[in-house]
């Protein structure tokens, strides 16, 4: 079996869990349904599992993708460059304490 397709199969159930579970319990349905010649139980598990993509389906694309916004300047509290003059280098003498 392919190994990208349980990571798949758990980052979906992970991010949509309810979506995820109607769509097991549609296709469970169906399955059992065809394989028992319950052929009311197969429509009623086909019905859950297309009417369950086709809500998710018609949620991804009725959301609107954001607009480009303005690029931010960011606004600078300090100078970039001080109009000071550099303070000058301390050198540490090196005395010798009195004991």
């Amino acid at each position: 079996m392919n190994i990208a397709l349980p990571r798949l199969l758990k980052s979906t159930y992970r991010r949509e869990p309810v979506v995820s579970g109607l769509i097991t319990i549609g296709v469970v349905d169906a399955v059992i349904g065809g394989f028992g010649d319950s052929w009311s139980l197969f429509a009623f598990g086909l019905g859950t599992a297309g009417l369950t993509l086709a809500l998710r389906w018609w949620r991804v694309s009725g959301q609107s993708r954001p607009l480009p916004q303005e690029e931010k300047v960011p606004q600078l509290y300090l100078p970039e460059r001080s109009s000071s003059t550099s303070l000058p280098m301390l050198s540490v003498t090196k005395k010798k304490p009195p004991y």
